[in-house]
């Protein structure tokens, strides 16, 4: 739910606006919103919903760009070397802004000195799963079972958020597992109810299907407590292993962009997010959504550097070897 904090940043609409106009009278153009990854995919559809939200209330019409390829490294050096004037917005993920300086020698673009945050889109919860005939029936007994023999597990790609929350787990819980990557969630999931892989590591938007309607086991998720869409599900967290990891996305713009027009956008981002369409897709496949202000984002992201970005190198993951 958005809350009190979404109710304050809407109420600053119309002082920002005010502002914005201070900028040339922006925006007095169309605007385009790049997307790191193919027409279709999730990061897509969201960058549509809210294309959809947002274009009317700028009065402008706001175009959704899809440069797919090569870890959305593309996408982010055009919208990193587009001028700081409101006009290019960025769709960002975990991998454009957090993952990518640790994952390749050289990068086009320094997300920490090219980008600045505008608002959070939501955040995907992880869960553990396995099949539902799978002998071990809590994740204490998976930690047990794995002494003996380590389970592979699943995940929709090399040093996707799915990989790393597992290993991330896998360090606080003590578990053992061997990771097998797949091109996709569904495939991953399809493989487990096949048996040729023992656990998946799959987010909220594919997993929650499964989880469902009892095809799949939830053993853990990687929230900080339980929940709403699968209450019988426990949080490591709670199990006392502090592992909390999420996919997430968010849209950022150049450094520098004008102050008043951060600050509309931003109110104009929250205002789409707690839209009934935006709530209603949210709702059906378990996003998690929040109102937070441009530099709340900005220190969520700081925080999330702090975390990921020594695990992927301790873990040796390049994608330019």
């Amino acid at each position: 739910m958005i809350g009190r904090r979404g109710a304050m940043a809407l109420g600053m609409a119309a002082a920002t606006a005010g502002g914005a106009r201070a900028q040339g009278g922006w925006p007095e153009r169309q605007i385009r919103l790049i997307v790191g990854y193919p027409a279709g995919g999730p990061s897509d559809v969201f960058a549509r919903l809210l294309a959809a939200q947002m274009g009317p209330r700028l009065g402008q019409s706001l175009v959704v760009e899809n440069r797919p390829g090569g870890g959305a490294v593309l996408a982010s050096e055009t919208a990193a070397r587009a001028p700081a004037d409101g006009y290019t917005w960025l769709h960002v993920d975990n991998g454009i802004l957090v993952y990518n300086p640790a994952l390749y020698a050289r990068l086009p673009y320094d997300p920490d000195r090219d980008l600045a945050g505008i608002g959070f889109i939501g955040r995907f919860p992880l869960y553990v799963v396995c099949r539902a005939d799978a002998p071990h029936r809590d994740f204490a007994a998976l930690v047990a079972a794995s002494r003996a023999r380590a389970p592979t597990y699943g995940s929709p790609a090399v040093a996707s958020p799915h990989h790393l929350a597992m290993e991330l787990a896998k360090r606080r819980s003590g578990l053992a597992a061997e990771h097998v990557p797949y091109r996709g969630g569904q495939a991953a999931m399809q493989d487990l109810l096949a048996g040729n892989v023992d656990l998946v590591m799959i987010d909220t938007a594919t997993g929650l299907p499964f989880i469902r309607d009892g095809r799949v086991r939830a053993l853990a998720v990687l929230s900080e407590q339980r929940t709403a869409e699968a209450p019988a599900v426990p949080a490591l967290r709670e199990l006392g292993h502090d592992a909390v990891a999420f996919g997430w996305q968010g849209i950022s713009v150049p450094k520098g962009t004008p102050a008043p027009i951060v600050a509309r956008l931003n109110a104009e981002l929250v205002r789409a997010v707690a839209s009934e369409d935006m709530q209603g897709r949210a709702r059906t496949l378990g996003i998690q959504t929040n109102a937070w202000g441009a530099a709340e984002f900005d220190a969520f992201v700081a925080a999330e550097n702090a975390l990921w970005r020594p695990l992927i190198r301790e873990l040796g993951i390049r994608l330019d070897a």
